[in-house]
């Protein structure tokens, strides 16, 4: 049986893997947190912290549940503890593309990230429809990376990775830097910045004067219809009048040069300032 060490295992992300690992026969889990209210909500799981040597020194895996900022001064303390052959795990690429982790031969570094509930699912559980973000009752998919250490150990990450992510449907083994393109670049850096973008044109719109559910229901659906066309879901062309007036509004709305965000140079530049990395 493997120990893992938990770490923030008080905090949003360590409670959900803790939660999902503490019933489980194969591993032997410790959680380490060190607030009050941490402690306080692992004792409503049944569960109570252990201090964070002790942890190291017995564990095989240590889960990172940490946030970014924090990942890279936790694990200058915590790796020269860890013994050999311990496998260090992160929930974000961040903080090892940044380059932020300490070097260290005889250890493993492993990097998983869920994709989330896909938005055009299999789903018809009311629940599952309403778990928004995966790791409950929807299926999701995980990215997942060895992003040190020997092969054979890509395995016991994921076998890891699909426990805590579950129910899993899809594992897919890329790099770090492949992770570090999807996210932050491809669903924060554009993604998300597109989305704030059109809430806030949908505020501007309700300020105009129209009603808040007739704009809300206007445009979710065809969020959802447009998405699905352009992805070719539907198997349908988006119409001649709504090609035009988007061709007219990309000059106005974006850069020229607004794939330079892709570039791995400025990929790396937003990793190390979501880390607090120094350039």
């Amino acid at each position: 049986m493997s120990t893992i060490a938990l770490m923030g295992a008080g905090g949003k992300m360590g409670l959900r893997i803790a939660g999902k690992l503490k019933d489980n026969a194969d591993y032997k889990t410790l959680y380490v947190e060190i607030s009050d209210a941490g402690k306080a909500d692992l004792a409503e799981l049944g569960l109570s912290a252990t201090p964070q040597d002790e942890a190291l020194q017995q564990a095989d895996v240590v889960i990172l549940a940490l946030p970014d900022k924090l990942i890279g001064k936790i694990c200058n303390d915590i790796v020269p503890k860890v013994k050999s052959g311990t496998m260090v795990m992160g929930l974000d690429p961040a903080a090892g593309y940044a380059g932020v982790l300490p070097e260290r031969e005889d250890i493993s570094y492993f990097i998983s990230h869920p994709c989330h509930p896909p938005m055009f699912g299999e789903e018809t559980d009311p629940e599952a429809l309403r778990d928004w973000f995966g790791g409950v009752k929807a299926n999701q998919n995980i990215v997942c990376s060895l992003h040190h250490g020997p092969e054979e150990d890509y395995a016991k990450g994921e076998a890891i990775a699909r426990i805590i992510f579950a129910p899993v449907l899809r594992a897919h083994h890329i790099t770090t830097e492949q992770m570090a393109v999807l996210e932050p670049a491809l669903v924060e850096t554009l993604a998300l910045t597109c989305f704030m973008v059109i809430h806030e044109a949908m505020e501007e719109a309700i300020k105009m004067g129209l009603p808040k559910q007739a704009v809300l229901d206007f445009l979710l659906g065809h969020i959802r219809t447009t998405v699905a066309i352009v992805w070719d879901f539907a198997g349908a062309p988006v119409s001649d009048g709504a090609k035009l007036a988007a061709t007219q509004a990309m000059g106005q709305i974006f850069q020229p040069d607004w794939k330079k965000i892709l570039k791995i140079e400025n990929i790396k530049k937003s990793v190390k300032d979501i880390t607090g990395a120094i350039s």
